[in-house]
């Protein structure tokens, strides 16, 4: 090959190489809004300055007059969902990360499909990465149907330097006046009741009240992202009176958006901790200040208890860059159990038994940082106190793991977590 060729091939190749390194480095950038202090303890959750802060720095403002009812599993949320679907009028907003084919699956597009063709106007936001699994039949099956879907972030040379930013929002509104939020992805796994390891404990949300408005806005944000075009009118923003007593928001975060929002969020309910901090995590991977925070809490006497997955964790990674952040945690008495049935999926924090966190987000820096997040904030004692009750009854199934025990982690334990650690923020 004469030696014009070779340079050329040269240079062609050191071109694509660093063509190859900046889309990669741009899929692993987090964003430009990076908190870097603790926030010190200056209001108790039951406090209206902290209310009114968290609807003043994190998004929409606290709104009355809700209704929330927890939902307990697959065979309480799917069956609550669908029937909401079937009742459908006029408009149904669905978004979610995981969706695969099963049976559940099935009857999640044969409604969507039904209502559809009744001239309800159906819209969909798939995760592509999260729903790789889905059959194409079931997309064609709604696309037949007229339900618009929209895969988020797909394969595409213009999503590549993105491609890492995933949507892990659950949102699903109906007529504009029903919502519903969790943990619960569209799959099998999550049917049933926790029975076995082959059935996933999780939490799901059903929503009415004003406070909907809000989950609409949130599907709208990612809407927009996909299609360019506003979901808007009285068919999605329905006037909406009061359903019960509580007051509650609905905040988002995305890197496009400024995703230090949701890492906010649980920074400022931690600071504002008086007596307890209850939380379930499906991935808990706490970075420093999130840590210093914690501490902080016990060293203000407040009790602190964790439910994380145990042997059933989906992802043996995730468990290991976890347990590698516990030493401190334990040592200053911060309680950490290991739910022992099956993967535990729950996203909840309960506050002084007054405040309430639920939604997509887990506790780590993929959702801090990385993906499209949705949580809702309920401040009600009564219903702080009945998920209080739910917390126990899992707290029954739960191993509690102690300082000891973390002590005593073997070598190769411990060198598997040196290894993951690195790259905590992309698990």
């Amino acid at each position: 090959m004469p030696s014009s060729s070779r340079r050329k091939w040269a240079l062609f190749a050191t071109f694509a190489a660093t063509a190859v390194s900046v889309v990669l480095a741009m899929n692993f950038t987090t964003p430009e809004k990076k908190i870097q202090q603790s926030l010190g303890h200056r209001h108790a959750v039951s406090d209206p300055q902290f209310r009114r802060e968290m609807g003043v720095m994190l998004g929409p403002g606290l709104l009355e007059g809700n209704h929330v009812v927890a939902l307990q599993n697959g065979d309480e949320i799917f069956p609550s969902m669908l029937e909401a679907i079937r009742g459908a009028q006029h408009t149904i907003n669905f978004e979610t990360y995981i969706y695969w084919s099963g049976d559940i699956g099935k009857s999640f597009a044969d409604a969507l499909t039904e209502r559809a063709r009744a001239g309800v106007k159906v819209n969909v936001i798939l995760d592509w990465v999260g729903s790789i699994k889905m059959e194409d039949s079931l997309i064609q099956e709604m696309k037949d149907a007229h339900v618009q879907i929209e895969k988020y972030r797909p394969l595409k040379w213009y999503n590549l330097g993105r491609l890492n930013n995933r949507t892990h929002r659950k949102i699903l509104v109906v007529d504009g006046r029903i919502g519903f939020t969790g943990g619960v992805g569209i799959a099998d796994q999550w049917g049933g009741e926790a029975q076995d390891p082959e059935h996933w404990r999780d939490l799901h949300f059903r929503v009415e009240g004003p406070v909907v408005s809000q989950f609409q806005a949130a599907f709208n944000d990612n809407w927009i992202k996909s299609t360019g075009m506003v979901l808007n009118g009285a068919e999605y923003f329905p006037s909406l009176s009061s359903a019960g007593e509580m007051k509650a928001h609905m905040f988002t975060a995305s890197p496009a958006g400024g995703s230090a929002s949701m890492h906010l969020m649980y920074m400022m309910a931690i600071a504002a901790s008086s007596e307890t901090i209850d939380l379930q995590a499906a991935y808990f991977v706490p970075d420093e200040l999130i840590i210093e925070a914690l501490l902080a809490a016990r060293r203000r006497g407040v009790e602190i208890r964790i439910i994380l997955p145990g042997k059933h964790i989906d992802s043996e990674s995730v468990r290991l860059a976890s347990r590698a952040s516990w030493g401190d945690l334990l040592k200053h008495g911060v309680e950490i159990h290991e739910y022992q049935p099956t993967m535990m999926h729950n996203k909840m924090l309960i506050v002084d038994h007054e405040m309430v966190s639920v939604g997509s987000t887990n506790f780590d820096g993929r959702s801090f940082r990385l993906n499209d997040e949705a949580s809702m904030n309920i401040y009600d004692h009564t219903f702080a106190s009945s998920m209080s009750e739910v917390f126990e009854k899992d707290l029954a199934a739960t191993t509690r793991y102690t300082y000891e025990k973390w002590q005593q982690r073997s070598m190769k334990e411990k060198f598997l977590e040196s290894l993951v650690r690195p790259i905590q923020s992309q698990l």
